[in-house]
């Protein structure tokens, strides 16, 4: 199943190389993977090292520059293979893009290069024991003390927590909405500390544990955008990146399920006849060939809008509510075609169900979209992060980054400082 209308040819030979290097070096792995429960350290650092953590990073700071439609078919690719190597890359996306859209001109030059060549690895830390996905209800603190930031705090349920090396905070400076603010962590500083693992159903080999920060000082200069605009960067990175990222993983593992239980109705025999051969089989395999068209197009459509600078907040929003539910009741479907077979591991059902569950509550559950839905229904829906920051990888942030190299190299020429442009935020 292809969406050739938004996809070119840029896009298929990215496929063919991410699913070649998923089949030959993902794939016979991931038993021991599911078997051990350990982080994957060597398979998440490859990927990496491969560049496509640099997918939506502009060329001129060594990424792809290739924008969002290709980030989906990244991760959807290597969902397809491993919900967890999947997750893996797009974790750290959402790391690349509060640098990409918040960081000063010096951050976007140190972090960005090193992101794009999978030298370093960025996560995002937002959600904290106690309050949960309620962003306002954190109580991690950065408190300013001259030209440092001392910081105190955990974050949990952080993706590549265990792996990634400068991790983006949003802790509180203050009080109200205009109280928290951002920062970059490096991984080996002073008073940093990964916590708890965790212990989750699914998604083996991916790590999502928990960060803590005991009076961990940071410089001013690690601090991302304004202080007070951590808010922008958790709701803004969630946003544009969590909810698509997350679509790309849920869609990936559902094209898995849908193959994997096509080609086994094909060669299990019952009756005297091929599986799908029976009605009510064949009108599951229907149903489930239906939806998987529906979650792809809502998520290229998406993807799509986004990287041609489009308000598509909406749009973002129900990829990530039909992919992961789809996904669920696609899985569900596959158990019933298999039957106990479906529970047992070599069959890889029920792992794609318990990956696809794990899908469900980042970046806002179902009933979070729906309710972001509805304010768009009604007209009460606020600021469209997509129509302020989207479409930059490729176009007007490329453009901007090469201007202000072509200035740093004449003011390097004649002697004189160098005069940047913002680029965002």
């Amino acid at each position: 199943m292809t969406m050739d209308y938004f996809t070119d040819e840029r896009h298929e030979s990215l496929r063919a190389e991410v699913r070649e290097f998923a089949e030959k070096e993902i794939r016979p792995h991931v038993a021991r993977m599911e078997a051990d429960r350990q982080v994957e350290f060597e398979l998440s650092r490859e990927i990496a090292r491969r560049g496509w953590i640099g997918v939506t990073i502009p060329q001129v700071f060594g990424g792809l520059g290739l924008g969002h439609l290709a980030k989906t078919v990244i991760v959807e690719e290597l969902a397809r293979v491993s919900g967890a190597m999947g997750a893996v890359a797009q974790a750290s996306q959402l790391g690349v893009a509060k640098v990409l859209h918040y960081g000063s001109d010096a951050q976007r030059r140190k972090w960005l290069p090193k992101f794009a060549t999978g030298e370093a690895l960025p996560t995002i830390a937002v959600t904290e024991p106690e309050s949960g996905g309620h962003v306002l209800g954190m109580t991690g603190t950065a408190r300013r003390e001259g030209d440092e930031y001392v910081l105190n705090g955990r974050k949990w349920f952080v993706g590549n927590s265990h792996i990634g090396d400068v991790h983006g905070v949003v802790l509180r400076t203050g009080k109200g909405s205009r109280g928290l603010s951002a920062f970059l962590v490096e991984s080996d500083r002073p008073g940093f500390r990964t916590g708890a693992l965790g212990s989750q159903s699914g998604l083996h080999g991916f790590s999502f544990g928990e960060i803590v920060f005991e009076d961990c000082r940071i410089p001013v200069g690690n601090r991302l955008g304004r202080e007070g605009q951590g808010l922008d960067v958790a709701y803004s990175s969630s946003t544009l990146y969590g909810r698509l990222n997350l679509a790309a993983v849920a869609l990936g593992i559902h094209v898995a399920i849908v193959e994997d239980t096509v080609r086994f109705a094909e060669e299990r025999v019952l009756y005297g006849k091929p599986l799908n051969q029976l009605p009510n089989i064949a009108l599951k395999l229907g149903e489930m060939q239906s939806r998987l068209m529906t979650a792809k197009l809502a998520a290229y459509h998406a993807s799509h809008l986004l990287d041609h600078g489009k308000a598509c907040d909406a749009e973002l929003m129900n990829a990530k509510l039909i992919n992961t539910e789809y996904a669920l009741d696609s899985a569900r479907n596959a158990m019933e075609i298999h039957a106990a077979r479906g529970l047992h591991a070599d069959f890889n059902i029920e792992r794609y169900q318990r990956d696809a569950t794990h899908v469900y509550p980042p970046a806002g559950t179902s009933d979070i979209q729906r309710l972001r839905l509805g304010q768009i229904a009604s007209g009460t829906y606020g600021k469209q992060w997509s129509a302020e920051l989207s479409g930059p990888a490729s176009w007007a942030w490329t453009e901007l980054a090469q201007r202000e190299a072509q200035l740093e190299e004449e003011a390097e020429r004649r002697g004189g400082e160098v005069i940047t442009m913002p680029l965002a935020g």
